[in-house]
């Protein structure tokens, strides 16, 4: 079966770019114009999709948990609830949001962290979930989400492989429409927690499931890298300026860092190449200009017998090249040969057949 998935239309596979998603989270700081502006910067970064976090606060927390206080720079409230209901949009602007995303031509969806949260986005209709990492062993709310019938994006942070084996199987249980993210729950990570080889691992273990990577790190070039262990969708989170009020914003992308990153990945993709060992018509002019051909080392006269001595390699590689030394070694010559002149089969009586290395015509090589 094929690795592919489906997000509002657009496939993604192993054969395919990478499936790029601006984790925009609450770095909105509640303003849904500062929203729209981050959609707009997405879209012309190259982004394919931008997303939000949906949380129903007062379902989510404990009433402790709720009501503590939340003295810190990046409060948005005296208590952290109040914070978290600061930045939380509703129904109402999420239609806003999503009609602002179909009119710009890029996808929106976000991630569930509770029951209700699940059923405003599926009314919603979302084109995909996310799962993020703090709810991987939250098996009810998984199977929540499975049954609605779209897309699941499961990241993979603060687990092992129990966790992450058990978190597919019941999604997969309804819904086969799984990627699984290798992610590290640290806000930032740093390189030596990234483990991106876990990404090969995640291919190994779920051949039928697109694999990618959820970047908390600062900088793009570890997505390159998730790339080319196979990760086929990359999540990073994405923000206006790295200074604003806001847990998030120091480890996320400014719309120059995530254009690059958007750029690199797509040349990526090309640049892997088929894995056969291609000669390209741009390499022509260096072939010849670095490449050396056969010559004759001194002046040679009819009915002389060439030695390895009477032939040296020189530039430049217009003519037969060194590979083909034997078929002049030990062989009579034809005719009068002058110092450096380029050697050429038919100069030799008993002319072989050129070696199928040859990198120039023969009709070159007489010249």
């Amino acid at each position: 079966m094929a690795r592919e998935l489906f997000i509002a239309g657009e496939r993604i596979s192993d054969d395919g770019d990478c499936y790029v998603i601006a984790e925009v989270g609450h770095n909105h700081q509640g303003s849904v114009e500062q929203a729209m502006r981050l959609f707009d910067e997405a879209k012309r970064c190259g982004a394919n999709a931008v997303k939000l976090q949906k949380r129903t606060n007062r379902e989510l927390y404990t009433g402790d948990y709720f009501a503590r206080p939340y003295e810190h720079e990046n409060s948005f409230g005296a208590t952290y609830g109040e914070h978290r209901e600061f930045l939380e949009f509703e129904r109402e602007e999420y239609r806003e949001l999503q009609a602002y995303a179909t009119h710009i031509g890029i996808t929106l969806f976000a991630t569930a962290f509770d029951p209700p949260s699940v059923g405003m986005l599926a009314e919603l209709d979302m084109p995909a979930f996310k799962v993020a990492s703090g709810d991987l062993k939250n098996v009810p709310l998984l199977r929540l989400i499975a049954e609605i019938g779209k897309p699941v994006i499961v990241s993979t942070g603060a687990a092992n492989l129990v966790d992450v084996r058990r978190a597919y199987e019941t999604i997969a249980e309804v819904n086969r429409q799984i990627a699984i993210l290798q992610c590290t729950a640290t806000y930032p990570t740093e390189f030596e927690e990234l483990n991106l080889r876990v990404i090969t691992t995640y291919r190994e273990l779920f051949p039928e499931s697109v694999i990618g990577l959820s970047g908390h790190d600062s900088g793009i070039a570890m997505a390159l890298v998730g790339y080319v262990l196979g990760a086929r969708i990359v999540e990073k989170h994405f923000t206006l300026n790295r200074a604003r009020k806001g847990t998030d914003h120091s480890f996320s992308l400014e719309p120059s860092g995530l254009a690059k990153m958007v750029r690199d990945l797509r040349r990526a993709r090309i640049a892997i190449g088929d894995g056969d060992k291609h000669v390209y018509p741009s390499e022509t002019e260096a072939a010849v200009k670095l490449g050396k051909k056969l010559v004759a080392a001194r002046d040679l006269t009819p009915g002389e017998v060439i030695g390895e001595e009477d032939i040296v390699a020189r530039s430049p590689g217009d003519g037969v090249p060194p590979s083909e030394l034997s078929a002049f070694v030990g062989r009579r010559l034809r005719q009068a040969v002058g110092k450096d002149t380029a050697l050429a089969f038919q100069m030799v009586e008993e002319t072989p057949e050129p070696g199928k290395d040859s990198l120039v015509a023969e009709g070159a090589a007489s010249r």
